[in-house]
């Protein structure tokens, strides 16, 4: 895709500040302007001041304090426009970008690392609008003074200024070869950066794994291969960035060379009126002449923090543009009685593997709390993940209080259910923030909650109370403590299904009875589904499905399907 076309993909979230951009071409004229003001004032103060002696001596400061006022205060106007519009499009982009990660279909998940979405929205939205400004800091800047001063020696010597055109398309040459490289080399090195901080991200969380398996040095050999990849796209980079300069400045000087011979030639040809071969304008011509060198050389770098911007911009837009956002319907109510049905309903993740569900039915009346077993793999967190439709079925029909899934509105569909599973996961927020989360915060009814989960003597503990914050993931409490967090999350929303996802699995005999009655407490009038291997926790179910390779075998009580010595007497009768 052209430069162009790439840049035009930017403009609704940089090109929207119409009045903004009109001030940064103004201040960036003017500033341009003033540049072949300097060479300008050197001919009459050579001609008049040092040979002539009738430049008057007043005019010298005020003329040149006055251009650089001007030129200072345009300079200050332009980067302040600039960055301005820079900030502007960074924010509204990246909020874009976190909008789409909140709705975004959730196969995004399963494509891209919580570490290349982060580098994403965070970290290359932050880069390209950097480098982007300051491309088009230098591009306005230094294009402007280019033609200003082009304009300047055309009027001081139009024959000489024709030879500068021999610059234009060789450097335009050289720019277009190498920054298309520099663009690829800069993709590259954003997939090998997102590679790299995968295998730190990977050796952060699993620090305890890695130290009891003595695997340092294997992690240290998958770091060391990725990072000398890295560097050699760093060099390959610098090497093409870097060969932009010298090769423009050769045919700078090239062309400096030959409009100094000429106009030396010219001054000693005879026919020439005497009065346009002065000292002052040829110092004039030569000092425009030699301030032409640095905004090329400039230009000339232009394309690579320019290509650079768009690149790492380019992979958020490819995000908005890419990842749909989820598709609900237009089904709403203030609360469901909590009526779930499946009907033949089968799931797939891939072709070349064995279906999670197969062709499963399973009806659950309002209020009804029903225990799902089965061995692992059998299918029951899919099952419970296709109610809120974390997962989609790939046939047949599911449905709540008889409304199929997909007319429901998402949202509303999603505020039906509570959740409470084994990896519980807590925000870096207040107690009550996290709690309440996504909902107005009642201090009274949040009170409430937390003692209904056995947590009002650690909540008197902490502090500030209820507005302490927890943390990192809240991995200073005990998974016992965490556990109740969740389950006063759950109590709080007051959805009228839950799912309760091996909530007690991992917990010590203490913790276990301090949930169990949480949990109690909770379930109490809700539609529940539990999925657990504890006969604890599922001894007092309604009923009991069992499940394995993807269809339910068994339903009953906990004592008829242990009197019919199936499946699930065989389960219970393992040691846990």
């Amino acid at each position: 895709m052209p430069l162009r076309a790439r840049l035009s993909r930017l403009a609704p979230y940089f090109g929207y500040q119409r009045w903004t951009w009109v001030l940064a071409i103004l201040a960036t004229i003017v500033v341009a302007g003033t540049e072949p003001a300097i060479p300008a004032l050197l001919k009459p103060l050579l001609d008049q001041g040092f040979t002539g002696g009738t430049l008057p001596l007043w005019a010298v400061p005020v003329t040149i304090v006055g251009v650089f006022f001007i030129r200072g205060l345009a300079q200050f106007i332009n980067q302040y426009a600039l960055a301005r519009i820079a900030n502007d499009g960074m924010m509204r982009l990246r909020e874009n970008l976190f909008g789409r990660v909140l709705d975004a279909h959730l196969g995004l998940f399963t494509k891209q690392s919580a570490s290349a979405l982060s580098n994403t929205v965070v970290y290359e939205v932050q880069n390209g609008s950097t480098l982007i400004v300051q491309a088009l800091l230098m591009l306005s800047r230094d294009g402007f003074t280019v033609i200003a001063l082009l304009m300047y020696l055309l009027y001081l010597n139009w024959q000489l200024t024709l030879i500068v055109a021999v610059l234009l398309p060789s450097v335009s040459w050289i720019m277009k070869k190498l920054s298309k490289r520099l663009y690829h080399i800069t993709k590259a090195s954003q997939q090998a950066t997102d590679e790299l901080a995968y295998v730190v991200e990977e050796n952060v969380l699993a620090h305890r794994m890695v130290r009891i398996h003595a695997a340092q040095s294997s992690q240290s050999a998958r770091f060391q291969i990725l990072s000398r990849k890295l560097r050699q796209l760093a060099i390959k980079a610098t090497i093409a960035s870097a060969a932009m300069t010298p090769l423009t400045q050769l045919l700078a000087a090239v062309a400096l060379s030959a409009v100094i011979c000429i106009a030396l030639w010219q001054s000693r040809t005879t026919g020439i009126n005497a009065k346009d071969v002065t000292v002052g304008g040829f110092v004039a011509f030569i000092s425009a002449m030699l301030m032409l060198i640095a905004p090329i050389r400039r230009l000339a770098d232009v394309a690579n923090p320019l290509t650079r911007g768009v690149a790492a911009l380019e992979r958020g837009l490819g995000l908005l543009e890419e990842i749909p956002p989820e598709q609900g319907g237009g089904y709403k109510t203030e609360q469901a009685r909590g009526a779930i049905a499946l009907q033949d309903v089968s799931v797939a993740f891939g072709e070349d593997k064995a279906p999670a569900l197969r062709h499963l039915s399973l009806t659950i009346h309002p209020g009804e709390v029903v225990a799902l077993v089965g061995p692992s793999g059998a299918g029951k967190t899919t099952l419970v993940n296709l109610l809120p439709r974390f997962v989609e079925p790939s046939d047949g029909q599911i449905s709540i209080d008889g409304v199929a899934l997909a007319e429901w509105d998402l949202p509303n569909l999603r505020n039906q259910f509570a959740m409470v599973s084994q990896d519980v996961v807590m925000f870096n927020d207040t107690i009550a923030a996290n709690v309440a989360l996504g909902q107005d915060i009642d201090e009274k009814r949040l009170l409430e909650c937390l003692a209904a989960a056995n947590l009002q003597d650690f909540v008197e503990r902490q502090p500030q109370g209820i507005h302490s914050i927890v943390g990192h993931n809240a991995n200073q409490l005990s998974g016992g403590q965490r556990q109740r967090l969740a389950i006063a999350r759950a109590l709080y929303k007051n959805a009228p299904i839950l799912i309760l996802d091996e909530a007690t699995s991992a917990l010590d005999t203490e913790s276990e009875r301090l949930v169990q009655e949480a949990l109690s407490r909770l379930m109490q009038g809700r539609t529940t589904l539990v999925i657990a291997h504890r006969l604890s926790t599922i001894e007092h179910a309604d009923r009991v499905v069992v499940m394995e390779r993807g269809q339910v075998v068994e339903q009953g009580t906990h004592q008829q399907l242990l009197d019919l010595g199936g499946l699930y007497a065989r389960l219970q009768s393992r040691p846990h």
